[in-house]
């Protein structure tokens, strides 16, 4: 049996890394991973807190489907919480849970999208977007990050690709794979953007309280005439990604948006349910102690500067200094390779590092980079950064 182009078209530069990884480890050989996102992998633990909520919820709940938009309870806390940071104006009812952020966005681009349509976004930023836009046969058009700018949005760059078949512009911030936190001015331009062109924007916030320099702004605190759709979860900042608990947050008063929510709410009782007793667990932590923040913020800012500092004393590697989440998204400035793809499998198979190509993250404006996350401790980092300096010395000097 042939399998569609759609699924056989998936390239996803992070998965990508996995099965050479997996062989050089299949030959006996020490492999450092600084390709995957997930706290949980390297020395962070879940707060005990989150543990004990989940442990109350297995025995309280009936462990049946729930309500296919969400636990009430859960949608309750979510409308508290995007009240109290973002200054929205919406209720329990504006609010879907999904199987984590990936979810909400495979739904929206299915709820949005017809063939040839358009979605404006990020350059360099997080891969599914484009792969779920390809997907329903949407055309993803990349606005530029000006690196030299802290990876801040071009917005003429924006303004220039905008056009009538735009249906909205994607904002990720904090950003990844840059670890940019966007300044509240650029944010209101692009909120002007949007009205002057009356599309919607979707927000991507999962980041948000993993900034360490900068504050964190939702353009949906400013945005009172433009439908904005915030896009979070529990993954990162509460230390749950196996969870798979996440959601959209439609702020929209003028109701444009009524047909996009029916056509989401339709998928939504489509896939039944999200994980119940993760729902329940996660609606009472979301009104609880978030203490732990402080700490787990403080060890990401002293991982991150040190990743930065080292990798910046490279030969051929440059790099902006991040200002939220574990992500940094360097420079290859030495020619010795064709492109940033060569370069990641020359340093997984030769300096045994796993790292992700640039170009994943867009083919122009990521092109030429590399994403290397920087959760692990500082003697971990310190391992992979001696090994991948000794290898940027052999091939750049």
């Amino acid at each position: 049996m042939k399998a569609t182009r759609r699924a056989l078209d998936i390239n996803y530069a992070i998965a990508d890394m996995v099965f050479p990884m997996r062989e050089l480890e299949a030959q006996g050989h020490e492999v450092l991973k600084l390709y995957i996102g997930d706290p949980n992998k390297f020395d962070f633990k879940t707060p005990q807190v989150m543990k004990d909520a989940l442990c109350r919820a297995a025995e309280t709940c009936d462990h049946g489907y729930t309500e296919t938009e969400g636990v009430w309870e859960l949608r309750e806390a979510v409308a508290e919480r995007e009240h109290r940071k973002n200054k929205l104006t919406i209720g329990p009812e504006d609010v879907y849970i999904t199987a984590g952020v990936t979810e909400s966005l495979q739904m929206t681009m299915a709820t949005i999208l017809n063939k040839g349509d358009e979605i404006l976004l990020p350059g360099p930023g997080y891969p599914p977007y484009n792969l779920f836009i390809q997907f329903y046969e949407g055309v993803p058009v990349h606005y530029r990050a000006n690196e030299e700018d802290g990876w801040q949005p071009d917005l003429d760059d924006l303004r220039k690709k905008i056009n009538d078949r735009t249906r909205a512009i994607v904002v990720i911030n904090p950003n990844n794979p840059t670890g940019a936190v966007y300044d509240r001015k650029t944010l209101q331009e692009m909120v002007d953007i949007a009205g002057e062109h009356d599309v919607m924007l979707i927000s991507d916030e999962i980041y948000d309280m993993l900034t360490y320099e900068g504050e964190h702004t939702s353009p949906a605190t400013f945005a009172k005439d433009v439908p904005v759709m915030v896009f979070n979860g529990f993954s990162k900042v509460y230390l749950v990604p196996g969870w798979r608990v996440g959601y959209m947050a439609i702020a929209d008063e003028t109701g444009v948006l009524d047909e996009v929510r029916d056509g989401i709410v339709r998928q939504l009782g489509l896939r039944i349910s999200a994980n119940a007793p993760a729902q329940v667990a996660a609606a009472e932590t979301l009104r609880g102690d978030l203490s732990f923040l402080e700490g787990y913020r403080s060890t990401l800012k002293e991982r991150s500067h040190y990743a930065w500092k080292r990798l910046n004393q490279m030969p051929g590697i440059s790099a902006v200094r991040p200002k939220s989440a574990f992500y940094i998204f360097p420079k290859i400035e030495c020619d010795f390779w064709k492109d940033d793809k060569q370069f990641v499998m020359d340093a997984l198979k030769e300096a045994h590092v796993v790292l992700v190509p640039g170009s994943g993250f867009d083919p122009d404006h990521g092109k030429g980079h590399f994403r290397s996350v920087t959760l692990p401790p500082i003697e971990i980092q310190e391992k992979a950064f001696n090994w991948l300096e000794e290898f940027m010395i052999k091939r750049c000097l």
